[in-house]
């Protein structure tokens, strides 16, 4: 016989809600892919708590440590379990900008009870350009100006973007085998980055996005009725702009190999510079040990920085997930047929 918690729906959660005192707050789960998420989105969620409702964040398992998009809404929350009382929270990944080329991303575009990032990932709030000073100043506790954050990740995504737009052409028209996501991603990562001279590498970066295009040109002459156009709708439909390319690819890839190799070689240079200056002003060596000690324990490595920051709550993306958490909670019905009202709180009662 199946235990009870197997079957948990929005209408469970519902009739616990209704069984609670008429004052007290309403419960509303809300599912996320993985550990890293729920940090996220309790800063997120956290906004919309008041004296009426609040949300439990949960994984999507608790029988295995499976991740992901899909394990989240197909498994636990599958469609007809999500309602007025549970929500999948997750990374919109391409689904945003396949826009309903495949039943997954029209389930994510369409429901009410999905929340997504409206980027491809979290990580890719996390790297979002006009934060990157102020982590790279709390991983260092060094305030120098090293490089324009904003400037190069800007440059970078105008230099990735008319590749990028091939991607989700070949997505788009099921030509993805002919040049896959993580191909895409190999062709805009860095090994390293020269941070005294970060031109050079946005250069090598130039001649690998021109020549692959060029590959492309010739290998799908039938997309040049189609690919200014589609250029033309990621931009004025989905609002995604050439400078900003950067925050809709891979967003582990964007970490791991655009962010970092570019951070954390300043972060190394800025922690050398504020020890060769405690070391000059120490008086004695007790205190440039004590001094240097102390600094280094209030360093931070930059990726946990970056992973624990929220200041991505000012980017403009932001804006249409708060539309999207108000419109479900402008919208979503907390209440349940009478029948399965009073089979579910039967259940609930024994």
């Amino acid at each position: 016989m199946k235990r009870l918690t197997h079957n948990l729906n929005s209408a469970y959660f519902e009739a616990a809600n209704r069984l609670r005192p008429s004052r007290a707050r309403r419960r509303i789960v809300a599912y996320v892919e993985s550990f890293d998420d729920v940090a996220f989105w309790r800063t997120i969620l956290n906004d919309y708590e008041d004296d009426t409702r609040y949300f439990e964040i949960k994984l999507p398992s608790r029988t295995t440590l499976g991740k992901g998009k899909r394990q989240a809404l197909m498994n636990l929350v599958n469609a007809d379990q999500l309602g007025g009382a549970m929500i999948a929270c997750v990374d919109a990944d391409y689904d945003y900008l396949l826009q309903d080329t495949s039943q997954e991303s029209y389930f994510i575009n369409h429901s009410p009870y999905v929340i997504h990032t409206f980027v491809y990932a979290i990580e890719n709030y996390q790297c979002w350009a006009p934060s990157l000073h102020r982590s790279v100043v709390s991983a260092t506790l060094n305030d120098r100006p090293v490089l324009n954050y904003q400037e190069f990740l800007r440059s970078y995504s105008e230099i990735i973007w008319p590749l990028f737009v091939w991607n989700i052409w070949c997505y788009r028209h099921d030509r993805y085998s002919h040049f896959t996501m993580m191909d895409f991603c190999g062709f805009v990562s860095f090994r390293s980055i020269n941070i005294h001279n970060p031109e050079e590498s946005l250069a090598q970066l130039r001649r690998r996005v021109n020549q692959k295009m060029a590959w492309l040109q010739r290998r799908f002459p039938e997309a040049k009725k189609d690919y200014a156009p589609l250029r033309t709708s990621l931009q004025e439909q989905l609002g995604l702009t050439p400078e900003t390319t950067y925050l809709y690819i891979q967003g582990h890839t964007l970490f791991e190999n655009v962010v970092l190799p570019l951070l954390e070689p300043i972060c190394a240079m800025l922690r050398k510079e504020r020890e060769r200056e405690i070391k000059s002003l120490a008086m004695h060596a007790k205190q440039r040990q004590c001094e240097l000690s102390s600094y280094q324990h209030s360093v931070m490595p930059i990726d946990v920085v970056l992973k624990k920051s929220t200041d991505f709550r000012d980017a403009p993306q932001m804006e249409q997930v708060h539309a999207k958490i108000q419109s479900f909670l402008k919208t979503s019905s907390v209440t349940t047929p009478k029948s399965e009202e009073t089979d579910t709180q039967h259940e609930i009662m024994n």
